[in-house]
């Protein structure tokens, strides 16, 4: 897919981190800019820096986790701009959780689906009929996360789960793409290859009423700061990957056409053969060995 001036992308998870960094990326390419987020402040700051910019912009508040706000938001985009080449379906959260799986509070889940899975397939069924119905060239990136999308994360198991949904659901997707013969592509994301500098960290910051927690947490959460921190004062040195640099592979895979929007990193290939190796022979998952629930 080409992308030109003057067509139209929509993101989830814009007004920062990985959703905003994509947002700017599409504006330099002279597209129209379709922000979604649930934090109306943050949201309208970031539509404020893209317009003086020169950039078109359409913001909205969105609860991508309520299926109709994420369908008031395609009847606002092709309102505002008549068509939809591009959506990214980037919103995400984690989940809270603490502890083994079988002490999570059903919330935990309930609240990650909701945005990580349920969000993703509210953007799909809002946006995807439209942009095949134009009859042009379009594109779905869907975000998922080497945590999850390419190996278990047990440490963060809720959100490992709701990433590894999100791979299937956009494998799913291109093959019913295919065979429709639409001229709108899918590909799945894996922010990285590193550490990533996002809202992540602080989800529960947006967590809403009907997911609450229903206990008190056994720790504070931690900011990313404060993690940093911590595995610096255990003499682990952390890169990040600049979420600037996550943008141009999603505009590069675009381009190219390319399903895995998966950034070369020796440390995911381990992980993939290590995997797929343990489903070869049939044996036990040693790969998980490494991690330390404790």
């Amino acid at each position: 897919m080409e992308l030109r001036e003057g067509q139209v992308a929509v993101v989830t998870g814009a007004a920062s981190g990985i959703g905003l960094a994509m947002a700017r990326r599409f504006a330099d390419e002279g597209l129209k800019v379709v922000l979604a987020d649930v934090e109306e402040g943050a949201l309208e700051k970031a539509a404020a820096e893209l317009r003086e910019g020169g950039a078109q912009v359409l913001a909205r508040a969105v609860d991508v986790s309520e299926r109709a706000s994420v369908v008031a938001l395609a009847d606002a985009a092709y309102e505002a701009f008549g068509a939809v080449h591009v959506l990214c379906n980037n919103a995400g959260v984690g989940s809270g959780a603490e502890g083994r799986m079988w002490e999570h509070e059903p919330n935990d889940w309930k609240w990650a689906f909701a945005v990580n899975v349920w969000g993703v397939f509210h953007g799909i069924q809002a946006f995807v009929p439209r942009m095949i119905a134009s009859g042009e060239p379009g594109h779905v990136v869907n975000t998922s996360s080497a945590d999850g999308g390419i190996a278990p994360l047990p440490t963060a198991s809720v959100y490992a789960v709701t990433k590894a949904a999100v791979v299937t659901m956009t494998e799913s997707l291109y093959a019913h793409l295919k065979a429709e013969g639409a001229e709108v592509g899918a590909s799945v994301l894996f922010p990285g290859p590193h550490m990533l500098r996002t809202g992540l960290w602080e989800s529960h910051r947006n967590r809403p009423e009907r997911y609450a927690k229903e206990r008190p947490r056994r720790t504070p959460y931690r900011s990313l700061g404060q993690w940093e921190s911590a595995m610096r004062e255990a003499g682990h040195e952390i890169e990040f990957t600049p979420v600037e640099q996550v943008a141009e592979v999603v505009v590069d895979g675009i381009r190219a056409d390319r399903f895995w929007m998966l950034p070369a990193s020796e440390h995911s290939d381990r992980q993939i053969r290590a995997r797929s190796q343990s489903m070869l022979d049939r044996a036990d998952p040693s790969y998980l060995e490494n991690f330390i629930l404790d």
